[in-house]
């Protein structure tokens, strides 16, 4: 070899070591995208969907001011330990640097698990993230957003322009302004991306557009309309998150779903490649239905809670399904009360029908009072005169664009006192509330448990709007101390103190007790902690003793606390002129010096829920639960019929159920309760309260209340009585999370047995498993027509006790005995009560009715022969 040959070599050489240093130096990888779990060591560690996550050390530009750490308590609703049980902790400014490709966009994945780590108080944990010059967060609090959005974890998505420098650098910065205050990150993603933004046209300037090319981005909203979750495995290729858009549907007017013919194949076009949504986002859709006269009478609308004092970026997602001609479906485009677009033809817009295309609308949010929202509204465009009115949408996403400042970051989402009840009994489903006008919930492409959590931030938000339309002072209705409201208090006769008792019927205030607040405070020994035993919306519970040894349960509001003033009015008056062998007993209650407690009679057992699956005290046997789901039925039933007025319980749920020593069934908490519609209304028009996981879909979407809701909430505490688990679990699969849905559909499958609580299985007879799930089943009925009333139900379980008690078939005489038992629960409200699906009716004197009866009793008593 030749001396200048052995010098060239030597060269390339030095210089390949060299650069080898540098990077070792800079501790930069040359990979354009990243899956990082931070603080663990092990390479290659896999989450749930078997992808692998790496250290993060080598990233650092510093790690002298960090630690890694492990998170002290694993939250059920967890997907996956990695990377969330592990987290690197930062006490002072941080940064980590990412070499990218400079021609490329970047997908920004941060992931936080607010829990707690080195006996660090999460609470302090206050910080801003800035990726390459993009304030990302500022004064972040993992916790309470965590808490607000009713989520184990929090994910946040954004979308970097490519960097000049080749360079991704993302600095963590503690609050300077809180004591103790610390940054923390359990996982981060960078994944490289198409450009999927270029110009979109400003709402309300129909001549203007917005160039977004070298804009910085959050992901706020990512629906699949009229179709179902999409989960990251299932993108094309940039393992977005796609999510149900149901819970956004405004009002009543939620049209109907479709998707395309068996055998179509979608095609996508250079102008909407594969990769801007996958194929099941084209494929599904939601239109206005098929009545031109109700099409034209109303909009098509979606509504989304956002941050104010940002421009956002509206993509709708279209493909003609259906028509093939143009001018066959046309229609107009607004957004926040602007049009967008007139006259929009999807056809034309794609060139064809079959072919995908989507289009971006750029809109500023002001601040203002309720004014934090995107609405989104399709109407059919009658000036077009186009062959059918109607409006469809395919799919849904809301951007956050970066403002002249460089910044993303919203404020921290205020949580409801109810939310941070729930914080403190994780197993107890949240109920959308009342909060600060001013409240502003941070959305987001959230993981697994996101979706029904976004679904209690709109219900919040429509919440918010139907008060001021009716014109309701928000201030008037929130907890009030007794002396604090602005009306005139007037002294009890009972007590000589100012009281509250002057918003009390004089019935109610005769029939119920008043206690001294002095006997509340001996019988709680001064509210000593180890007294409580429970923790609801209203306050905390305490087990005390009056009388000089009776036991009772008394609950004192907190006055933090959502429901107030008008709950605890609602609950006295309701419960001081009810009483029932299965509705809990009201004794007392006491006002004084600001308090406003409640005190009822003792239940030994506590609640239903306890003994199902939350602490498993005791495992009931099948007969046990049945025979509690009667008692239930028996309660809501008087409520519904037996008493001067029909009353909506509006709250059933298993912590609402209560067992006392003789595991008798007692309905209980009435603060939300309200009276029914009269013989002329169909319904009470009122905003929308409940549990989720329970809530009336129909209610929900046309805040239209009836005793219907009540028999829709009562079905999902049948599933749970049977299946032994969560209204609402998110930490399942997703089309798993809702108990509701998920066992209608084992139902329809017929693989309900699978999910059947084990501890029971061998002990149910099938025929009353069968009559128990149809029963539920039809509780569970989307529009409450369909829906069974109260005197079914109880009738309908009162039979697969008998099928239960009597596998060999049921007696005559025990058909008698449950018709004159279920009958001696109502007043005559309700003429018959009809077995739903069997065509049986009971009541009336005409000797048919009994003759037919019997005919059908006939066939009923050896269901096995049927």
């Amino acid at each position: 070899m030749s001396t200048q040959t052995l010098l060239l070599f030597s060269l390339v050489l030095f210089s390949f070591l060299c650069k080898s240093l540098c990077a070792s130096n800079d501790s930069i990888s040359a990979s354009t995208s990243y899956i990082l779990n931070c603080g663990i060591s092990k390479d290659g560690l896999e989450d749930a969907d078997t992808r692998k996550w790496n250290p993060d050390t080598k990233y650092l530009v510093s790690s002298d001011d960090s630690i890694s750490a492990k998170a002290e308590f694993q939250d059920p609703s967890l997907p996956s330990t990695v990377p969330y049980m592990t987290a690197r902790i930062f006490t002072s400014k941080s940064t980590y640097i990412f070499k990218v490709s400079s021609k490329q966009r970047h997908w920004i994945r941060l992931h936080f698990y607010p829990s707690s780590y080195s006996s660090l108080n999460i609470s302090d944990a206050y910080f801003g993230v800035i990726a390459n010059g993009i304030t990302a967060l500022h004064n972040f609090s993992a916790s309470i957003t965590a808490q607000a959005l009713t989520q184990a974890y929090i994910l946040r998505e954004f979308s970097l322009s490519s960097s000049p420098n080749g360079r991704v650098n993302i600095t963590f910065l503690p609050c300077p302004f809180h004591n103790g205050s610390y940054a923390f990150i359990n996982g981060i993603e960078i994944i490289e991306m198409p450009d999927l933004f270029s110009t979109a046209m400003m709402v309300g300037f129909s001549d203007q557009s917005v160039d977004l090319g070298g804009s910085a981005f959050q992901t706020m909203f990512r629906v699949n309309v009229g179709g179902q979750y999409i989960s990251p495995t299932q993108d094309s290729g940039l393992s977005r998150t796609w999510y149900d858009d149901s819970p956004y549907v405004f009002g009543a007017g939620v049209g109907v779903v479709g998707d395309a013919d068996k055998g179509f194949i979608l095609r996508y076009t250079t102008d909407t490649p594969e990769y801007v949504a996958p194929a099941d986002v084209y494929t599904t859709f939601r239109s206005m239905g098929p009545d031109p006269k109700v099409n034209s009478n109303y909009n098509l609308t979606w509504v989304f809670q956002v941050d104010a004092n940002f421009t956002y970026i509206v993509r709708l997602h279209f493909c003609e399904l259906v028509w093939t001609k143009v001018n066959q479906r046309v229609f107009d485009i607004y957004v926040n009360n602007q049009t967008a677009e007139t006259a929009a033809d999807v056809i034309v817009m794609a060139g064809s029908p079959g072919l995908p295309v989507y289009q971006d609308y750029a809109v500023y949010v002001e601040d203002g009072p309720g004014d934090e929202t995107i609405w989104v509204a399709l109407h059919p465009s009658v000036s077009a005169e186009p062959e059918v009115y109607d409006a469809f949408l395919n799919g849904l996403e809301i951007f956050k664009m970066s403002d002249t400042a460089e910044n993303l970051a919203g404020p921290n989402p205020v949580p409801s006192p109810l939310m941070l009840e729930a914080e403190q009994e994780p197993t107890q489903e949240f109920a959308p509330s009342k909060s600060n006008n001013k409240a502003q919930v941070i959305g987001g492409a959230a993981g697994g448990a996101a979706a029904f959590g976004l679904m209690a931030v709109i219900c919040i938000a429509v919440y918010h709007r139907k008060r001021r339309e009716l014109g309701i002072d928000s201030s008037t209705t929130g907890w009030l101390p007794l002396y604090g409201n602005s009306q005139s208090t007037n002294k009890s006769t009972i007590s000589g103190k100012s009281t509250a008792s002057s918003h009390l019927s004089s019935m109610a205030a005769s029939l119920c007790r008043h206690f001294s607040l002095a006997e509340i405070k001996h019988g709680t020994k001064h509210f000593d902690e180890s007294h409580v035993i429970g923790v609801g919306g209203f306050g905390k519970v305490y087990k005390g003793v009056v009388d000089g040894g009776t036991k009772v349960a008394i609950k004192r509001a907190n006055p933090s606390s959502e429901q107030g003033l008008h709950e605890f009015q609602t609950e006295i008056e309701m419960l001081s002129k009810l009483r029932h062998r299965h509705l809990v007993s009201l004794i007392g209650y006491c006002e004084e010096d600001n308090e406003m407690i409640l005190v009822y009679d003792y239940m030994a057992h506590g609640t239903l829920r306890e003994h199902l699956y939350k602490g498993h005290k005791t495992n009931l046997s099948w007969k046990q639960r049945l025979e509690i789901c009667i008692g239930a039925a028996r309660g809501l039933h008087y409520l519904h019929t037996g008493a001067k007025y029909t009353i909506i319980h509006r709250d059933v749920k298993t912590t609402n159920i209560l067992l006392d020593e003789k595991w008798v069934a007692k309905v209980s908490d009435f603060g939300l309760s309200k009276t029914g519609p009269n013989l002329n209304q169909t319904h009470v028009s009122t905003v929308v309260k409940g549990s989720f996981g329970y809530l009336d879909p129909e209610y929900f979407r046309r805040q239209q209340l009836t005793e219907k809701s009540d028999v829709y909430s009562f079905g999902v505490v049948l599933f749970e009585a049977l299946c032994a688990r969560p209204a609402l679990n998110p930490s399942l699969p997703k089309e798993q999370v809702s108990l509701a849905d998920w066992a209608l559909h084992c139902q329809k499958k017929g693989f309900l047995e699978d999910i059947v609580d084990p501890h029971i299985k061998e002990q149910i007879n099938p025929d009353c498993l069968k009559k128990f799930a149809e029963t539920a089943e039809k509780c569970l009925s989307d529009h409450g027509i369909e829906r069974p009333s109260m005197g079914d139900v109880l009738w309908n379980l009162e039979f697969a006790l008998q099928l239960q008690e009597n596998p060999d078939g049921v007696k005559m005489e025990d058909i008698d005995v449950m018709r004159t038992h279920t009958s001696s629960h109502s007043d005559g409200h309700e003429a018959n009560m009809g077995i739903h699906g069997s065509n049986l009716s009971i009541g009336g004197d005409s000797e048919e009715n009994e003759e037919s009866s019997s005919v059908i009793f006939s066939q009923l008593v050896h269901p096995k022969g049927r």
